[in-house]
C-alpha cells in the first residue's frame, strides 16, 4: 500500500513539472510573438499610416492622399462660417440692415432670415470677381492635376488677401502691424493673415457703423417731429413710434430705400 502511494506521488510530481515547462514554453511563446508584432506596428508607424501620407517631388511640391485630402475639406467646411463672416462683405451688410430695420421700428420686420438671406446673396454679388479669380488660379489648375495643394492653397490666399488690402482702412492695418511688430509690406501678399483678418473685421465694423448712422438720422428726424406734434396736440398717451411708423415706411418706399440701401453697400467694395 505505502508503495502504491510513493509511485503515485512521484506521478504527480512529474506531471507538474511538465505541466509546468509546458506553461513556461506557452509564455515564452507568446511573447515572442507579441514582441514580433509590437516591432511591425512600430515599423509601420515610423513608415506612416496607409491612408494619412504625403509626398514629396523633385520640384518641391508635394501631394497628398485622398484621406488627408477630405480631412482637409470636412475642416474647411466647419471653419465655413468663421470665413464667411471674416473674409467677406457679410459682416457690414448685416449690421447695415439690422440697424435700418431697428431705425424704422418695424420689429422683427423683415425677420432675421430674411436679412441674412439678403446679406449672404449680396455678400455673393460682390465677392464674385474674387471667388472666379480664385477658382481660376487655384481650384480649376489643382482639380486637373496641373499645381499641387500647396500652390493652390498660395493662390487663393494671395487673391483674398488683394481683396482684404483693398478694403481694409490703412489705419486699421498699421495699428494691427505696429502691435505684431511687423512693418513694411510692399505688396498685399506680403502681409500676413494673422494681421490682415483683424485689421479687416475692425474696418468693416467701423464702416458699417458709419453707414447705419447715416440711415438713422432721417428716421429719426421723423421721430422728433411726431412727437413734437402730439406733445403740441395734448396727445401724451399716444405713442410717436405708433405714428410715426407709417410715415417712416411711407418715406422709405417713396425714395426707393431699399435700391439706395442695397446700391450704397455694394459700391463700398472695390474688388
Amino acid at each position: 500500500m505505502m508503495m502504491h502511494q510513493t509511485i503515485f506521488s512521484k506521478l504527480m510530481l512529474i506531471l507538474s513539472s511538465i505541466r509546468g515547462v509546458f506553461a513556461l514554453s506557452v509564455v515564452l511563446l507568446l511573447a515572442t510573438d507579441a514582441s514580433a508584432i509590437a516591432a511591425d506596428n512600430l515599423a509601420g508607424l515610423t513608415g506612416g499610416l496607409p491612408a494619412l501620407t504625403s509626398t514629396e517631388y523633385g520640384d518641391g511640391s508635394t501631394s497628398y492622399s485622398l484621406s488627408l485630402q477630405v480631412l482637409a475639406l470636412m475642416t474647411a467646411l466647419t471653419l465655413l462660417p468663421s470665413l464667411v463672416l471674416g473674409m467677406t462683405s457679410f459682416t457690414r451688410i448685416i449690421i447695415v440692415l439690422s440697424i435700418l430695420r431697428q431705425a424704422m421700428g418695424t420689429q422683427q420686420t423683415p425677420p432675421n432670415q430674411v436679412l441674412i438671406a439678403i446679406a449672404l446673396f449680396l455678400s455673393l454679388f460682390i465677392m464674385a470677381p474674387t471667388f472666379t479669380t480664385v477658382y481660376e488660379d487655384a481650384a480649376d489648375p489643382y482639380l486637373n492635376g496641373d499645381i499641387s495643394a500647396d500652390i493652390a492653397l498660395t493662390n487663393a490666399s494671395n487673391t483674398m488677401k488683394g481683396f482684404l488690402v483693398k478694403n481694409t482702412r490703412k489705419d486699421d492695418l498699421n495699428m494691427f502691424a505696429d502691435m505684431a511688430n511687423e512693418t513694411g509690406f510692399e505688396k498685399a501678399e506680403d502681409v500676413p493673415l494673422t494681421i490682415l483678418l483683424p485689421a479687416f473685421i475692425t474696418s468693416e465694423l467701423k464702416t458699417a457703423f458709419q453707414i447705419g448712422f447715416l440711415l438713422f438720422l432721417p428716421f429719426l428726424v421723423i421721430d422728433m417731429v411726431i412727437a413734437s406734434v402730439l406733445m403740441s396736440l395734448g396727445m401724451m398717451m399716444l405713442s410717436p413710434m405708433l405714428v410715426s411708423l407709417p410715415f417712416k415706411l411711407l418715406l422709405f418706399v417713396l425714395v426707393d430705400g431699399w435700391a439706395m440701401t442695397v446700391g450704397s453697400l455694394v459700391a463700398t467694395y472695390t474688388a
